[in-house]
């Protein structure tokens, strides 16, 4: 069924609001839009800004035929209150029937990560003899040196980067912004990516002159690398070197903060350099170090 007018403007406003305004990453953005979007057909000739509590439980209860995981249904929930708050604050409705929508617990479940070793497995089978390849090579040490967001490594501009400190400003969630560290290695491979491979990236086209909104990380006609060519990256390198393990972009930040953990570095710095909002968030890498040190124990002790 088509939307109302006012159901379609209330959807694309709530998009660019999620984009530009709360800095959500693609696809996340992505998956916020289907939720409402599905919320809204649901509702049919009703008017999204009148609806009540009730309404809402009604659509939860509705969409329980489809069995998603608990973690669909949580996603489904907080897109709804996002999509509210953004309402209430437009003072499109008097309050946000969403706001005490109680979330399912989610199966709790420790973020994987790559031993030292791993990550150095992948990083030297990267093939640096051509541009690409090089860009490759400075796009992983920068993930594992770091622990920056692949949406904010893709995000990078050269008015971003101070080299000369080691340091690099990126926008995280809700569009903060955060000062992150670099290694000496990791600014090698970034500095030779920009001054030699990144010229030679998009054969056949001409680059414009490099400016603070430049970006950093280009594809093969010039234009900015999206976050889904940097998982390709390293799909291909794991497939290559048949690494019994699923990586994403992801794991990269996990190691970075367990490998942080692991070798005493302050909660507080590590919650800092990863950007999260909350120390909670952070504290899920002290159990996973634990974890790791009782699988060494139990390895290594003669009795264990």
């Amino acid at each position: 069924m088509a939307l109302t007018s006012k159901a379609r403007q209330d959807l694309d406003d709530f998009k660019s609001y999620i984009i530009v305004e709360k800095n959500f990453s693609q696809h996340t953005a992505k998956a916020y839009y289907a939720d409402i979007l599905s919320y809204l057909i649901w509702l049919e000739n009703e008017d999204c800004e009148q609806v009540s509590f009730s309404k809402i439980r009604e659509y939860l209860h509705y969409i329980q035929i489809f069995n998603y995981k608990k973690t669909t249904v949580a996603r489904k929930i907080a897109s709804l209150r996002t999509f509210y708050k953004y309402l209430n604050r437009e003072k499109k409705t008097e309050n946000n029937p969403a706001e005490n929508l109680i979330s399912p617990k989610r199966p709790k479940s420790l973020p994987k990560f790559l031993t030292t070793d791993e990550i150095e497995q992948i990083l030297s089978n990267i093939n640096i003899d051509t541009p690409a390849g090089y860009r490759n090579r400075a796009i992983l040490e920068l993930l594992w040196a770091s622990g920056m967001r692949v949406s904010e490594l893709s995000g990078l501009n050269f008015g971003n980067l101070n080299l000369e400190n080691n340091e690099i400003t990126v926008f995280g969630k809700g569009a903060k912004e955060r000062i992150i560290l670099v290694t000496d290695r990791a600014k090698s491979y970034l500095q030779g990516y920009i001054d030699f491979a990144r010229p030679l990236i998009a054969k056949g086209f001409t680059l414009p002159p490099i400016t603070d909104e430049t970006p950093v990380f280009i594809n093969k006609t010039g234009y900015r690398l999206q976050t889904k060519m940097i998982r390709n990256v390293i799909n291909n390198i794991v497939e290559k070197i048949e690494l019994p393990k699923k990586v994403t972009p992801h794991m990269f930040r996990h190691s970075f903060a367990t490998h942080l953990i692991e070798n005493g570095a302050d909660l507080r710095v590590v919650q800092e350099l990863l950007g999260h909002a909350s120390i909670s968030n952070t504290q899920i890498y002290t159990h996973i170090s634990m974890q790791h040190m009782k699988e060494v124990y139990d390895q290594t002790h003669p009795r264990a």
